[in-house]
C-alpha cells in the first residue's frame, strides 16, 4: 500500500483529472499517479495537507461524515474575530440549509489589510488594497465536518472574509513544515498510525 503527505499549491483541482486546470496528479511521477488517488479534497485556492493513497478503506474511514475527524485550518482574513463572533463559530453557526457543528476557533495575530498584501489572491488584491489600513487577522480554526466552503462560509457568516486558507492538520497528522507547496513524501510509520488511528 502507498501513502503519501502532500502540499497542495493553490490553483490545482483536488481530482484525478480535468480539462482545463492543473490537477493535484500533475505533481506526481505518472507511474505513481496512475496508482494513487486523493483521500477528500481541497478548494482550488486553498493549500496544505492532502493524503494520497491507493488503500480504499482508509480513504473509506477518513471520510466517512459520522467519523467525525477533526479538520484544522489557518487563514488570513479581512474583518475582526471579536468574542462575540469568536463565541457564535465555537457554539455552531447557522450557514443557511444547515448549523455548521461546533468548532474550536483561535486567534494567532491582528494586521493591517496592506500587510498581508503577498497572500491576497490576483482576483481580489486591488479590491482589498483600496483599503490597506482596515482590519485583517490570521487564525487556526478546527472543525468535525467537511461541507463544501465550510471554513469560508463559517467566516463570513460572521462578518469576515477568508483571502488565504491552508490545511494544516487531518486528526493526529500535521503537515510536515520541510514540505514547500508542490512537494510530496510517504507519511512515516508513526503518521501512517496517526492517521489510522483517527
Amino acid at each position: 500500500m502507498l501513502y503519501y503527505m502532500f502540499n497542495k499549491p493553490q490553483g490545482c483541482v483536488t481530482a484525478r483529472t480535468d480539462e482545463i486546470h492543473r490537477t493535484v496528479m500533475d505533481y506526481f511521477p505518472k507511474e505513481l499517479a496512475q496508482r494513487l488517488h486523493p483521500v477528500g479534497r481541497l478548494d482550488k485556492d486553498t493549500c496544505g495537507l492532502l493524503i494520497l493513497t491507493d488503500d480504499g478503506d482508509l480513504d473509506f474511514r477518513i471520510m466517512q461524515p459520522d467519523r467525525h475527524i477533526s479538520k484544522t485550518y489557518f487563514f488570513y482574513a479581512v474583518g475582526t474575530l471579536t468574542a462575540e463572533k469568536k463565541k457564535l463559530i465555537e457554539n455552531g453557526i447557522p450557514l443557511g440549509g444547515f448549523t455548521a457543528r461546533e468548532a474550536e476557533i483561535k486567534l494567532i495575530r491582528e494586521f493591517r489589510i496592506g500587510d498581508l498584501e503577498e497572500f491576497m489572491p490576483d482576483d481580489r488584491r486591488s479590491r482589498y488594497m483600496k483599503n490597506p489600513n482596515g482590519p485583517a487577522f490570521s487564525a487556526s480554526v478546527t472543525i468535525c465536518e467537511g461541507k463544501k466552503h465550510q471554513v469560508k462560509r463559517m467566516l463570513e457568516a460572521a462578518g469576515c472574509r477568508i483571502f488565504y486558507l491552508r490545511r494544516d492538520m487531518i486528526g493526529a497528522l500535521a503537515l510536515d513544515p520541510a514540505l514547500s507547496q508542490g512537494e510530496y513524501r510517504p507519511l512515516t510509520e508513526k503518521e501512517l498510525i496517526q492517521l489510522k488511528n483517527n
